[in-house]
């Protein structure tokens, strides 16, 4: 029985990190079009970064609260997990912008500019998703399954 709950519990947990990994890839698309729409158009990078994670934010949280843990989450440690990654994006993406700046193509710039914040984002997903699971969704109250199936035992 031991052996049959561990394979559910990697089934189980293999089957989250895949809808955490599509809700992030869908929220990823929206805020990285519209960083690179709003940079493109020359907006500042610090400014396209805030509008760029305000488009994502709403469906990454609707997304990870309905369809990856099917319920609601605490709102304080989302909201501080996700300010914290906008601001940390924000930095990398204006520091990358001071640095491509003596390049003459703005592609170039953009492309750059627009890969930093992508990357943050990359580092960012394991990170985000243990703190998502450990503390926005956590079930609280619940003993882990483990403790909660009985084992058999041999009465020889």
């Amino acid at each position: 029985m031991r052996v049959l709950t561990k394979a559910y519990l990697s089934r189980s947990r293999l089957l989250l990190w895949a809808k955490y990994s599509a809700s992030s890839v869908i929220a990823t698309v929206v805020s990285q079009v519209a960083f690179a729409l709003c940079y493109w158009f020359g907006t500042a990078a610090i400014v396209a970064s805030l509008v760029a994670w305000v488009s994502g934010v709403v469906p990454n949280y609707v997304l990870n609260r309905r369809w990856t843990w099917g319920r609601s989450g605490q709102k304080l440690p989302y909201t501080i997990i996700v300010v914290g990654s906008a601001i940390i994006a924000a930095v990398v993406t204006s520091v990358t912008d001071h640095l491509v700046q003596p390049l003459e193509s703005h592609l170039w710039k953009t492309a750059l500019v627009t890969g930093s914040y992508l990357g943050t984002y990359a580092v960012l997903f394991i990170v985000k998703f243990v703190l998502f699971d450990r503390l926005v969704f956590a079930r609280t109250g619940a003993a882990p399954a483990e403790a909660r199936t009985p084992v058999a035992t041999s009465s020889s």
